[in-house]
């Protein structure tokens, strides 16, 4: 999501100021921080980034230096009292807003705020992308009603809200006009989707993937981020009566303890977790299992995280995000007492990231030898004869290819596997 809010960003200030992207920020007209406050290490990365940045301010007092995200939603005057210099604040919901509060920035001389929820107005007023690979993100809903303790979300991106269904095919079908032919239908909660129909019903994500995939120039669709208590057996069915829904599944987990699930308020035990995944591999045998892993909650204990380790080898996941619990400030789990040391929190995440490691591994090696179809996404970033791309399972592959394939469908044999992406050989463009 926040890398969709970026490039929404970077098309806002394309469209109204003509600003073109450089990654020299000493260079830069205007210079936009966009935050995340999930970690605690993400939200003071931003005042150290700020702090890198002031120099640049006071040899150019006309740069704007604005911040954006969830890290200004929560902490908007905070950033103001300890970085004064910062010129606009705003929310993740008014990122389309940002010119004219750069405009009144610069006819006050004032600090700009806006961190308000204005929900879907964001969308209508979007310029249109420009899109220079196969795939694109789509955001069909924003912020969260679920409330899990440790989450910061639903503070700072608020309730659940659906996009409607005519305004999502709009955004569809002009990036299909443009040769994409990859979606990625994102939502903090996206399963969750409930959007109007233009006959004023309210349809679900299951109806939206199947109107996508009817689509002309839609050859893939995905999804994320799932919540496990909004995967419906609509959902579940769409793998196996829907081809162009990509074989790969994210549904974060968060723990295998169901004591650790309590306390998190995520609304499931993880036999309930399992049984949604049995049902979808039932549909679909080779799927690519992914998930989210939060390791030393407050309170967990070694049993706890040994349920964890169990729900990985019962689930035999394909790969991770796995991070120790960072404390957010607001949260209910905020207040949770905790005795467990960090060095044991350590000890386990490593374990844990080791273990999920060794399954993606073992998952990429059955690759080998395989034909995949891919969608070239880029130039290889460490060497510019290659091309990157990524298969239906969502793994990475790097191949030798022309510059000409980026935004293409093609044929690729895998050949080997190195740490966290495949090689490959190009058969034929499809």
């Amino acid at each position: 999501m926040n890398s969709y809010d970026s490039d929404k960003i970077a098309d806002v200030l394309r469209a109204s100021e003509g600003m073109v992207l450089t990654d020299k920020a000493e260079l830069a007209d205007i210079i936009v921080f966009n935050t995340c406050s999930i970690r605690e290490k993400a939200e003071e990365k931003v005042f150290s980034d700020l702090g890198r940045v002031r120099p640049f301010k006071v040899k150019n007092p006309n740069l704007i230096i604005a911040v954006g995200g969830c890290v200004a939603s929560q902490e908007g005057m905070v950033i103001h009292q300890r970085a004064p210099y910062v010129d606009v604040i705003f929310g993740p919901q008014t990122l389309h807003r940002l010119p004219e509060l750069i405009a009144a920035s610069r006819a006050s001389g004032r600090i700009q705020m806006d961190i308000s929820f204005p929900e879907i107005e964001k969308f209508d007023s979007l310029p249109t992308p420009q899109i220079t690979s196969g795939s694109a993100f789509v955001s069909i809903m924003e912020g969260c009603s679920k409330f899990c303790t440790f989450c910061v979300v639903p503070y700072t991106r608020g309730d659940e809200i659906s996009r409607p269904v005519l305004d999502v095919m709009r955004d569809i079908r002009g990036l299909t006009a443009q040769g994409v032919g990859e979606i990625t239908l994102l939502g903090q909660n996206v399963n969750a989707y409930a959007g109007e129909h233009d006959d004023g019903e309210t349809v679900d994500l299951a109806y939206l993937i199947r109107t996508i995939a009817a689509q002309e120039g839609v050859q893939r669709v995905r999804y994320m981020t799932s919540h496990p208590r909004e995967m419906s057996p609509r959902l579940i069915e769409l793998f196996g009566d829907t081809p162009k829904l990509a074989n790969h599944l994210h549904l974060p987990v968060q723990s295998g303890s169901d004591r650790v699930l309590a306390l998190m308020q995520r609304g499931y035990t993880a036999l309930e977790y399992k049984s949604i995944i049995r049902k979808v591999r039932a549909l679909r045998p080779e799927i690519s299992i992914t998930s989210d892993f939060i390791v030393g909650f407050p309170g967990e204990t070694e049993a706890d995280f040994e349920a964890t380790m169990k729900l990985i080898e019962d689930v035999q996941f394909d790969m991770s995000f796995s991070f120790l619990y960072s404390s957010r400030p607001g949260t209910p789990a905020a207040e949770m007492p905790d005795e467990v040391s960090n060095e044991e929190k350590m000890a386990r995440l490593k374990r844990l990231k080791t273990r999920i490691d060794e399954l993606e591994n073992a998952y990429s090696e059955k690759m080998v030898g395989t034909v995949q179809r891919v969608v070239v996404e880029n130039i290889s970033k460490k060497d510019e004869k290659e091309v990157a791309g990524r298969t239906d399972n969502n793994r990475v592959v790097n191949f030798v290819g022309s510059h000409e394939l980026v935004g293409h469908f093609v044929e690729v044999l895998i050949t080997s596997v190195s740490m966290h992406t495949l090689r490959g050989e190009l058969l034929r463009a499809i």
